[in-house]
């Protein structure tokens, strides 16, 4: 029975929980007052108080010797034992006892060290201290250089520099990118609005919110037709652009291969009006600006697994014209030895494959055919590949080779 009574380590939990949701330190920046704090107590009833004497005695010894507490007492009375004095309520009277109790004086002081810090600094931040005070202490060695961060960009508003031109002493941009998340919570509350471009969101658009400059997107292609080649006397046509120089390209193909290999990029063969793209995953934003893709007919190869109908749900997001290419049933039992094991299957539903798309795509999220089912594009036979792009409708496939 005696185990329901609440006990020094109870009371020391009690108030742990307040300081793990932040509590006890968002005091000290709001200055609201917390103390003196009562903590639950949970008691000997009066029959056990009468049938467990002894026991209830070295409970109130027990509570009685707790330091940084108050034990507020009652009297019982008991007809053998007479009169005594037992527990009836439990108070943290100040924070410094609480530090105390918790063992966090030391934290405390770097607390109140932010805190001094960022009023004297960024007082709008102060606000942020109280939202995430465990999140700053995390912080604290890094505090002032943060503070500094947010400060040069109030004087330099939407800078136009990459941030390796950052002049600020003891910062370097590997601490800014390292940085990108807790800065946007800081940045976003110290900037006025039109210093923050709302559009450009996460971790990886921090440049563009802010006005830095970014590395530019780059796509890479090859022309798999020499009527249309980009440069003239070179037959592999490898070629990198960064996305506007790309937008401005209009090579007048009229059919656009996205596959997800480099191998199969590097190995696709030549075709007639035809390019090849070395696809990025999920990151198709790169594409958007390309207003000659939208009267080009657009392939997706990708692997036979979930992740890989959902990037071409995803690429149909931009280009409804998408078709798929080699992620059919067929092609999946034909290669059945070289089956694969997909890590982690995506889940969610894809209102834009089509019906033949989606039931293969159903099969595999709920592994129907196999638990985590996977063929990977490059385990595909070469010539399977060159069947399956006769069957697109191109007007040809021919070697390069004599007109190298």
């Amino acid at each position: 029975m005696s185990g329901r009574w609440t006990r020094p380590a109870d009371l020391r939990a009690q108030l742990q929980k307040r300081w793990d949701r932040g509590e006890l330190l968002v005091s000290l920046v709001t200055g609201e007052p917390l103390f003196p704090m009562r903590l639950t107590l949970k008691c000997p009833t009066s029959a056990e108080m009468a049938g467990q004497f002894d026991e209830v005695r070295g409970w109130i010894v027990e509570l009685g010797a707790m330091p940084h507490c108050r034990v507020a007492m009652r009297e019982f009375k008991h007809r053998i034992f007479g009169s005594n004095t037992v527990p009836e309520e439990v108070w943290i009277d100040s924070n410094d006892a609480a530090w105390a109790l918790l063992g966090k004086r030391r934290e405390v002081i770097r607390f109140q060290a932010l805190i001094a810090a960022t009023r004297l600094s960024q007082p709008s931040l102060l606000d942020w201290l109280a939202k995430r005070p465990l999140r700053a202490l995390e912080l604290g060695e890094q505090w002032r250089e943060l503070l500094e961060i947010v400060t040069w960009l109030q004087q330099h508003p939407r800078p136009g520099l990459y941030l390796r031109q950052v002049d600020i002493p003891g910062v370097h941009s590997k601490f800014i990118e390292a940085h990108r998340g807790v800065l946007s919570e800081l940045l976003d509350i110290a900037l006025p609005p039109e210093a923050i471009d709302a559009s450009a969101t996460g971790v990886s658009q921090f440049a563009r919110r802010y006005g830095f400059c970014d590395k530019p997107l780059r796509i890479r292609l090859r022309v798999l037709d020499p009527a249309h080649a980009l440069l003239r006397g070179h037959t592999m046509q490898d070629i990198t652009l960064d996305a506007a120089s790309f937008a401005g390209l209009d090579p007048a193909v009229t059919r656009v291969f996205i596959t997800e290999n480099e191998v199969n990029f590097l190995a696709f063969p030549p075709l007639e009006d035809s390019l090849v793209i070395f696809g990025a995953g999920y990151g198709f934003e790169v594409l958007d600006k390309a207003a000659w893709l939208a009267r080009c007919r657009i392939y997706y190869w990708g692997d036979i697994d979930t992740h890989g109908f959902a990037i071409l749900d995803q690429l149909r997001s931009r280009f409804a014209q998408v078709e798929s290419l080699l992620m059919d049933r067929a092609t999946l039992l034909a290669f059945q030895s070289l089956w694969g094991e997909e890590d982690k299957q995506t889940l969610r539903d894809l209102p834009r494959l089509n019906p033949v798309e989606a039931a293969l795509y159903n099969d595999l999220r709920d592994n129907r055919i196999r638990s985590n089912l996977r063929l990977e594009q490059e385990r595909i036979g070469f010539g399977w590949v060159e069947s399956a792009l006769a069957a697109c409708g191109v007007a040809g496939i021919f070697v390069l080779a004599a007109s190298a």
